[in-house]
Formats: C-alpha cells, structure tokens, sequence
C-alpha cells in the first residue's frame, strides 16, 4: 500500500507521476532524452543500463519494465537482459558496454566511487565523453526514479505480460506519452488479451 494517496491502478512511477503531474513533463523529458532520443548507444545498451541500476537499487518495477524495454529492443531477447543484471561481466555484450556498466555500477554506489582508471578504460574499448557522460546521468536519474518509486511504496504488480506490454510500448513510443496513457494503454492491450 502507497505511503501516501496515489491514484489508483497506475503502477510505478505512473502514481507518482499522476499525483504531481507538473513533476511529470521533466521527468519524462528526462527518461525520453536518456533513454530514447538518437544517440550513438543504442536504445537497448541505454534500457540495460536503466536496468541495471534498477537491479542494483532492487526496484521491481523500473527494473522489470526496463528489462522489458530492453529485451523489446533486443528483439525478445530477455536472457540477456537477465544475464546483464545477474552478471554483466560476462553476459554477451559489448566490452564497451560492459565497461560503462562499470562505471554505472559505480555511480549507483555514490558517483566519488567513479576513478579515473574506469573512464579511460571505457575510453579504451571506444566510449567517447559523450557515451561516458550519458551512463553517468543515466545512472544518477535511475538511483532518484527508483528511490521515487519505492520510497512511496508505490503499487508495483507482479503482472510479466503487462510489464512485457509496458516495454514494447516504450520501445516504440518512448516516453513522452503521460503516465496514466500509457498506463491505459496497456491495461487495455492486456484485457484485449
């Protein structure tokens, strides 16, 4: 039960978006730029990076339905999204990639543990400072969005299909669309189901 009055049937951060929804247009700017603008890392290597943080701060729902997202643009490929949150270092992903999870995984701990030894070796396997810059802010926006989510007890259903809708849509849309849309929408796509 949400620690304070949420509207209903919005998981996640959709009840928190709902219920301050002047809060909602930045924070979706926010997801939409880091996750899904173009960007010379792909959309999914952004969506794992999402996830791991997610994983690492054990948020069910950012965890779930950016794995989802991550998998939808993987096309399915949700073993891997797991590998990556079990264990990235040896997951079939880039070594670039794997070393900006690194620094991800760093980030989510308290951004000082960030050395520069972690960014040159990112550098070395092909990171430039604008890919290295973006896993940095997106690790920081997921340590605040998951503390957002759970630190209102916000409703986080255990629902793999809707969570695999939620991600799909994602994937495709991005994340302009308002919280309680999206929420509809894939509440209807799951009934028509």
């Amino acid at each position: 039960m949400p620690h304070i009055q949420l509207p209903e049937g919005l998981p996640g951060i959709s009840g928190g978006l709902a219920f301050r929804p002047e809060m909602a247009k930045p924070m979706r700017e926010l997801a939409h730029v880091l996750l899904y603008n173009p960007n010379t890392l792909s959309s999914a290597d952004r969506e794992l990076i999402a996830t791991y943080v997610s994983s690492q701060n054990d948020c069910y729902f950012c965890q779930t339905s950016h794995g989802a997202a991550a998998a939808s643009h993987l096309g399915g490929d949700e073993a891997l999204v797991t590998a990556v949150t079990r264990d990235f270092l040896h997951a079939g992903i880039s070594d670039k990639l794997k070393a900006l999870l690194v620094i991800a995984g760093k980030v989510q701990q308290g951004g000082k543990n960030v050395t520069t030894a972690d960014v040159e070796g990112a550098r070395k396997l092909g990171a430039t400072d604008v890919e290295i810059h973006d896993t940095v802010l997106i690790a920081a926006a997921f340590c605040m969005f998951n503390r957002y989510v759970d630190g209102l007890a916000t409703w986080q259903p255990r629902d793999a299909e809707m969570y695999a809708d939620m991600g799909k849509h994602l994937a495709q849309h991005g994340y302009m669309i308002s919280s309680a849309e999206m929420s509809a929408e894939i509440l209807r796509r799951s009934a028509e189901k």
